[in-house]
Parts: C-alpha cells; structure tokens; sequence
C-alpha cells in the first residue's frame, strides 16, 4: 500500500463531518480522479441540536461556493457576534466574549495595553465598549462585517446558529452535485490487509462489500475505523474536564433573536441558549459526579424561556482526543477523533481544520510516515489548545459549589498556567499563526473572569497621556454611531435570508 495511489476515498459516517468531509475533498480533489463514497444509515441517528460556531466557518462556504443567504435560509440559521457567559465567575456575574478584535492597533502595541494604561490613569470605559460586536449583541443589530481596513466593520466577526440536520442535508446536496455517492448502509465489519494492517474494505449489514485506499472515520463516539479496527488509543480528559453528560431539548422562540449565543453556569455544570430563526436550542452540560441526569433534566426544563417541543434527551460523552487521527490508510474527523464539551463552539471547526490538513499533506503514492507524523502533530496541538482554552473558563471561578470549587483548586497543565502568568503580568499574549483563539478570546475570559494584570507594557507610554483618553472616546463614539444605523438582526434576516418554512 506504501507505493500503491489512492484512487477509492470511503468515508464512514455522515452527518456534519462526514457531509464536509466528503464535500470538500469533492471541491479540492482533481476532477474525474478520485471515487469519493460515503457510506451512512438512516437507522443511526446523528447528534443534531442547534449548532453554534465560529467565524471560520465562512472560509469552508467560500471554497464550496456557498451563497450566504442559501445556506441561512435551508439551515433555519440566525446569526452570532459572540457568547454571552453569565454566572462563570460568581453568581450574578457577566460577560461578552465577541468575534473580531478590540479596538485600533497603534504602532506596534496591541490595543488593551493602552486600555489598561488609561484605566490606570482613571479612565472607566469597560473592555467591551471597544468591541464592536458586542455593542452590536447588545443593541439586537446585525449587518455582515467587510475586509474594508477603513471601515469599521472590518473589526467584528460573526458566525452562525443552525439545525445541524440541515446543515447536513444541505451538505449532502452539494456534495452529491459533486459526483460523492452516498451508500446507505450499516458497517458491521472492518477487513484488514494481513501484510500491513491497513483497512482493506468495509463490510456493510447486507452483506455488501465496499474496498477503499483512504477511509475516512466519521463513525462518531463509537470510532468504528480508527478505535475499535485500528486499537488506536484513547487519551481521557476527565480529571482536566469531568462534564460527561449533556441533556438537550428544543423550545419555542421568546422575544427578539439574539444574534449570540448564551452560556448559563449552574451547580454543576452550564446550560446554552442557540436561538435559530423558527426555535431555540437548549441544553446543560454537567457532570454526573456532582449532579443526577434526572436533576440536570429538571435544572434546564426549569430555565427554559418558551415552551419545549420535545422531550430531552440524554447525551453521554468523555473528553479528550486519540492518540492519533491518521493510522495507517484512515484518518479520524469529528467525535471519532476526539471531543470537548461544545463551550465555545469549536466541535464543525475542528472537522474542518483535519480535512484541510488532509488536503495540505494528501498521499499521492502511497502513505508516507513523515506526512503522517505531522498530520498528527498538529492535530495532538490543537486539540491540546481548544482543551487548556475551555479549561480556562472552568478554572477562573469564584463560585462556592464542589463542582466548581475542584475547577479552581485542580492542577491545571502547564501550558495554561504560563498564558495565565503572562497575562497576569503585564498583560501579554504570544499566539501562533495557525492558534484558533487569537489574543481578543484570552483577553475576553481572562478579563471577563477575574485576572487584571498587575501593570501594562511599558511601551504603551509611547502614546501622549494628554490625548489618550480622547483617542479612546473617539473610538467609543464611532461604535455607538456605527451600530445605530444598522438593522435589527431579526429586521435584517427577514429581509435578506428569511427561512421559507419552520422545522420541528
């Protein structure tokens, strides 16, 4: 197999990872080239709750060719500035954790550094005030941010709010337009190659037989490919994140969309409110160590802001990664490969960023253990660093419940704990071109929750006193003026991607 060419890509599961997946590679892969089939059964359900993401989700669009407005409209979706986290520090407290930047970069120094020397000086104006997208969530607006560096708008992100069962239908229709064949059918048996242990073939419930040169697992938590045919091993994250069950239920829509997703702390866990165009997706991510299924089902009927229109449903999962995600001749994407509770809502970028690994290190003869290496290297990086970026919230809290009291009091790894210090610092932050959470997230938690640097970088004193309170002002006044010529995001979907008809 080492020299042998891919020809036959099969991909394993569907849903969102397998439906991206297969789309993307049909988009980047040579025509006529490469057979691309994925195999999946209606008999196994998908998890498919209202999705939230992130900004870089409009990069996979933009490959695809996706209208904008297509995609909101089949999806249900609504659009999200950001997350709005109440009771993480303490109960009572709040937070915006938006998308995009803070204010202006001056010279070489990034902008809270001269935030943090005007508040020394006495200036009150709150970090969010310098965020465009959260004056944005506060008022209810929403218009699509532009590249333009003269505007405004080029400093706010957005993404979206979704049904994630449409989001898969409505990736199916394109990939399925771009030659994928779709198999329905359950895998019962995975065939080895006896010389190399690479995956031969699948073997499907009636018997059919589908051989493949590259298998893409997209199983989900049962990991048919990559777990239990391969051996690859499982590195648990329980004693970095003990939430273990989510109970999820949708409900209808109360008031006005909120273009932000919220993140309510509870007892023993937090609960998320999606709001998509026709209802509202709620769940409690909690730990059964500190709180029952049947409390955590009654803890989040008990905070819902309509009426349910199903009944909950109890998920159960364990954080952490593989080992791996490329073993031999299969590569894990989505739950197969790893999992971590849908905090910030990383799980659709994470299947994004394996396949456009994938893509950058693609075999064209055979598998080569260097390609492989780094696939894995980076894949082991990223996961390590969304895991420390949700630990982050946990650990930073003041709250009096065991649950939360062990978060504060449990060792951290050490790589957070030196971001932490950095910042405690003089407020600094070193990231990496390829960090997913650039600088604005840390500061967003770290300031949200509770660290205030001791003192400033140095060199923001560049900048005259006399005129930094004003130059701040100014920017403050240019938000405000900003956002109020825009529509209301509700005003703004009705008249730009409003879906045809409701789901339920």
């Amino acid at each position: 197999m080492n020299n042998q060419s891919i020809k036959n890509i099969v991909i394993v599961g569907g849903g969102t990872a397998g439906w991206i997946s297969a789309s993307s590679l049909a988009r980047v892969l040579p025509e006529n080239t490469y057979d691309i089939t994925l195999v999946e059964s209606d008999q196994i359900g998908i998890i498919g709750v209202g999705e939230a993401t992130i900004p870089p989700i409009q990069d996979v669009h933009k490959m695809l060719g996706v209208s904008e407005a297509d995609f909101v409209r089949s999806t249900e979706a609504s659009f999200k500035l950001g997350i709005e986290f109440h009771n993480w520090s303490e109960n009572g407290s709040r937070y915006f954790h938006p998308f995009g930047q803070y204010g202006r970069e001056f010279d070489s120094v990034s902008f809270h550094q001269y935030w943090l020397r005007a508040r020394e000086l006495g200036f009150e104006g709150g970090l969010s005030e310098f965020s465009l997208g959260a004056h944005m969530a506060k008022a209810g607006k929403f218009i699509p941010s532009n590249q333009d560096p003269q505007s405004v708008l080029s400093s706010m992100g957005y993404a979206y709010h979704f049904d994630a069962l449409l989001y898969a239908k409505f990736l199916r229709k394109i990939a399925q337009g771009m030659g994928v064949k779709r198999v329905e059918g359950k895998v019962v048996d995975v065939c080895l190659e006896l010389e190399d242990g690479h995956i031969d073939r699948i073997r499907l419930e009636n018997g059919r037989e589908i051989s493949g040169d590259l298998f893409i697992d997209c199983s989900g938590f049962s990991s048919l490919l990559i777990g239990k045919s391969l051996g690859t091993k499982f590195e648990d994250w329980s004693h970095l994140l003990p939430a273990n069950r989510a109970v999820a239920v949708p409900s209808e829509n109360v008031g006005k969309t909120k273009p932000y997703t919220q993140s309510i702390a509870h007892a023993a866990g937090w609960q998320w409110r999606i709001p998509l165009q026709h209802r509202t997706g709620n769940g409690l991510v909690f730990s059964d160590q500190y709180m029952s299924e049947d409390e955590a089902t009654h803890t989040l009927m008990s905070n819902l802001e309509g009426e349910a229109l199903a009944d909950p449903r109890v998920l159960r999962f364990k954080t952490g990664r593989r080992e791996s995600a490329w073993q031999r001749n299969c590569i894990a994407v989505g739950l197969s490969a790893g999992f971590i509770e849908p905090l910030e809502s990383t799980a659709i970028h994470m299947v994004q960023t394996m396949i456009a690994r994938l893509l950058q290190l693609f075999p064209s003869d055979g598998f080569q253990q260097a390609d492989i290496d780094e696939f894995n290297q980076q894949f082991c990086r990223e996961y390590d660093m969304v895991r420390d970026f949700i630990i982050l919230h946990y650990h930073l809290n003041q709250r009096s419940e065991p649950m939360w009291q062990a978060a504060r009091e449990m060792e951290v790894p050490d790589s957070l704990t030196h971001k932490m210090n950095l910042f405690a610092s003089h407020g600094r932050f070193f990231e990496r071109q390829d960090d997913l959470f650039k600088k604005a997230s840390w500061l967003a938690v770290m300031m949200g929750q509770g660290i205030t640097p001791r003192s400033y970088d140095p060199i923001a004193d560049r900048k005259p006193e006399a005129g930094l309170a004003q130059w701040l002002r100014g920017m403050q006044g240019a938000y405000h003026s900003a956002v109020e010529a825009m529509p209301e995001h509700d005003e703004f979907i009705a008249q730009y991607c409003c879906a045809r008809e409701a789901s339920v």
